[in-house]
């Protein structure tokens, strides 16, 4: 049984938890996800919330499913904001699973914000976010001295036009990490557009699809060869795209596929 700090704000009828989950292995649940977890009521979750975090939820407690893939939305998002709602005016207490963390690329500030205009209380849990937790699970750091600085969080989700609107012009630095969440579709538009920008063609980069999870694989390829593998080796989502010299850091080195490193 983990433990319980119990100087934290209790979880009470008619709240709502937004809960970040991680990319998918349990073992990366914080202790606050655990606890919200077992108290809930109602499961709302979504489609990267792995099914081992799932079996953790209460056999008693309900479940709804919302998951959504690129302009395939089961339930709007204003459907899910409203579900929360409701629910939450039930008396009940509501658990909005969500993969990651709910802040970063996860829309639970549009929730949050849903639900605090409609009186409802809200609890924020945040959750290993996928650039953090896939990277380590395959060796790759995400900043080291000498090499990368920095790092960058970008969606590559493509907007109803088609069109990828960011400013490439700040993603050149060589002693940069960029890492793309959502963009395997959108994937010969972030290339083209990096090198265009001044990134080197050569720039190493990897894909990694499932990170955390048993179905975890790597691909390691450069900037300029990097839509040709997911074309390949028919890559799909969920893929996390990562790009710098960071990636070839660990390549002498034996690793596992659950991050564990040898000589």
């Amino acid at each position: 049984m983990y433990p319980v700090n119990q100087s934290k704000q209790a979880f009470i009828q008619g709240e709502v938890a937004l809960v970040g989950t991680g990319p998918g292995d349990p073992d990366l649940l914080t202790l606050q996800a655990y606890r919200f977890i077992q108290q809930a009521d109602i499961v709302i979750y979504d489609r990267l919330v792995s099914k081992a975090i799932m079996s953790l939820v209460p056999g008693a407690a309900e479940r709804i499913y919302v998951g959504k893939k690129q302009a395939q939305h089961r339930v709007p998002q204003e459907g899910i904001n409203q579900l929360l709602v409701e629910h939450a005016k039930l008396n009940k207490k509501v658990v909005r699973l969500k993969g990651g963390d709910p802040f970063v690329f996860g829309r639970g500030g549009e929730e949050a914000l849903h639900l605090l205009n409609n009186g409802v209380a809200c609890h924020i849990v945040p959750g290993m976010t996928a650039a953090s937790a896939c990277t380590s699970y395959v060796g790759i750091p995400l900043t080291h001295r000498q090499v990368s600085q920095s790092c960058s969080f970008i969606t590559g989700h493509v907007k109803d036009s088609g069109e990828l609107d960011l400013p490439w012009q700040t993603l050149n630095d060589k002693k940069q990490t960029v890492v793309f969440y959502m963009g395997i579709k959108s994937l010969p538009i972030i290339t083209e557009q990096l090198i265009k920008a001044g990134r080197s063609a050569s720039t190493p980069a990897a894909l990694i699809h499932k990170g955390t999870t048993p179905e975890q694989q790597v691909y390691r390829a450069n900037l300029s060869t990097l839509a040709a593998t997911v074309e390949q080796h028919n890559i799909k989502p969920p893929t996390l795209i990562v790009i710098g010299d960071v990636v070839n850091t660990f390549n002498e080195h034996h690793l596992t596929n659950i991050g564990y490193l040898s000589p």
